[in-house]
């Protein structure tokens, strides 16, 4: 009897929902949905319309209560707001997919035969790649020009270190650019050996090259930065932060988001230079739903992996560099003067402890405790122990890049000696400066995929499971904890916590639709997860075929 007076008083309950019904675009249900909410609720259905979220609870209730043309059913699957990569270069990423892929060669003699492979369907003009790594060769030792002279006598040829903090340039790269020598320059190193170039150029020095390669054209930016869209849809992207582009993008995007070519979210941060302060003092900061553009990309050091780092001591395996910081440390004062004066975003990128301290000192002296202008370091890779508490001290957010840590894990205290080292990669150590972290991969310098972000974070091993024990798990981040930092803490990051980064209603109904539950999933499961289907505004942009 008790039985069937359950029955009855929950179809009266449908049926009062139902009179009460309201019409949905979307309703999914029987699905394991993670809102990522403060208190981490899992629910297994909602209802979205006009591409928010309308409506969150059991699958029975929101299918009653909301009718629908559309009904997509998880299948039990796990469910996650559309993941935010916190650092990234779309544009670069873009570019590089029309550039001779270099990543993973396991030699210069590997880099030189992918060359001349792509050199045989790209026939005129530069040629350019991207992805060597010398640490990754035997030796570990910067390679030189000459055999991209004798293999390409007529044609310039620049090929950027995967990190995009070194390049080398072949002779008639060099002669375009008007470097017949070595010599000084602020932030920058061109290499010489015997006397003689030898083609690698370090930070500043790239751009002195690159500056020369003929720009896209717009049809062609058009067709590559939709192929990247596409791809990173694919790994369930749905908002990128384009870390340093200038304004002449920003333009791009808004031509391409209003035509509906360029469905992406993006956070945008201008580079540091006087035409694009100029651009956005003038205009103002730029918010629409797909757009966010209020920001500046300060560029403090180099990179590790290349020893433009700017460090306290010397490095471990070459004692006569220290590295250097790109500007001198009057402009970084002025210009976080300048923002702060007219209340945009400051994030610089600090890599070596040397540069997060100099960084680290100027924003507490321009910001002060109790701020709220989230004021971030890019990467924060290399910490001294007496300046961690400079993060929390003016609520600066640390933006991290998990996928280095397991990338540099092989060389990285080589570099830094075994002392040192116990400060980088410190990611639960910056966790709690301020208790929460927002997560990104940097890419093209690493890949899009947001599963490597999660498993490098979590599991801190590369695939093959090196290292046994895990690299500094100490400052191993939770699966929980990870999962925030990709989303609703990234969101954070780009003051947009109230309209995404969760499934709450309200928010954007951005979502992805994944094989393997990451709270579930052991580590074999996490490398191999795949996105089933990308949601953005409601709107299906991706499925697996």
């Amino acid at each position: 009897m008790r039985k069937i007076i359950a029955v009855i008083f929950v179809a009266i309950a449908l049926f009062l929902m139902s009179c009460n019904s309201q019409e949905a675009d979307l309703v999914v249900y029987n699905a394991r949905i993670y809102t990522i909410s403060e208190g981490f609720e899992v629910v297994e259905a909602m209802a979205i319309k006009d591409g928010k979220i309308l409506a969150l609870g059991k699958s029975e209730e929101i299918k009653a209560q909301y009718p629908s043309k559309e009904i997509l059913d998880g299948q039990g699957k796990a469910i996650y707001p559309g993941f935010i990569d916190a650092h990234a270069h779309f544009f670069g990423y873009a570019q590089s997919l029309n550039n001779a892929n270099l990543t993973e060669a396991k030699s210069w003699e590997e880099v030189l035969s992918r060359l001349q492979e792509f050199a045989r369907t790209h026939s005129d003009g530069w040629l350019t790649g991207r992805g060597w790594d010398q640490n990754d060769w035997p030796g570990k030792q910067f390679p030189t020009k000459d055999k991209l002279d004798e293999l390409f006598p007529d044609r310039p040829v620049l090929l950027t270190r995967i990190d995009g903090h070194a390049a080398i340039a072949n002779q008639k790269a060099l002669e375009a650019a008007g470097i017949t020598k070595a010599y000084e320059l602020t932030g920058g190193e061109i290499i010489e050996k015997d006397g003689k170039l030898t083609g690698v150029l370090i930070d500043n020095a790239v751009d002195l090259v690159n500056s020369k390669i003929p720009a896209l054209t717009d049809a062609q930016m058009k067709t590559l930065l939709l192929q990247a869209q596409e791809n990173c849809f694919a790994v369930g992207l749905t908002t990128i932060d384009d870390c340093g582009l200038d304004y002449e993008a920003v333009e791009g995007i808004e031509r391409l988001q209003k035509n509906n070519d360029l469905k992406m979210r993006f956070y945008v941060m201008l580079s540091d230079n006087e035409k694009n302060y100029d651009y956005l003092i003038k205009r103002g900061a730029i918010k629409t739903d797909r757009l966010n553009v209020r920001s500046f990309k300060v560029y403090g050091d180099g990179a590790l992996g290349s020893r433009g780092a700017c460090l306290l001591h010397p490095y471990s395996d070459m004692p006569n560099k220290k590295g250097f910081l790109l500007s001198d440390l009057a402009h970084f004062e002025k210009v976080a003067k300048k923002i702060n004066e007219h209340n945009f975003q400051m994030c610089t990128h600090a890599i070596g402890d040397s540069a997060n301290r100099a960084i680290l000192k100027i924003y507490n002296q321009v910001l002060g405790p109790n701020n709220d202008k989230r004021w971030r370091i890019e990467h924060a890779q290399v910490v001294a122990p007496e300046d961690f508490e400079l993060f929390g001290k003016a609520k600066i957010v640390p933006s991290v890049q998990p996928t280095h840590a397991t990338s540099d894990m092989y060389w990285a205290q080589d570099r830094l000696g075994k002392d040192r080292i116990k400060g980088a990669y410190a990611y639960k150590q910056l966790l709690q400066q301020n208790g929460w972290l927002p997560l990104g991969t940097d890419f093209p310098v690493e890949q899009i995929n947001p599963m490597l972000t999660f498993y490098a974070a979590t599991v801190r091993k590369d695939a093959a499971g090196w290292p046994a024990t895990g690299f500094q798990v100490e400052n191993a981040l939770t699966p929980e904890e990870t999962l925030r930092g990709m989303t609703i803490w990234a969101a954070k990051s780009n003051f947009e916590e109230k309209e995404k980064g969760s499934l709450e209603v309200g928010k954007f109904a951005d979502f992805v639709l994944m094989e393997n539950d990451l709270l579930k999933a052991n580590a074999k499961q996490i490398l191999e997860n795949k996105v089933i289907r990308t949601y953005i505004n409601g709107e299906k942009v991706y499925e697996k075929k």
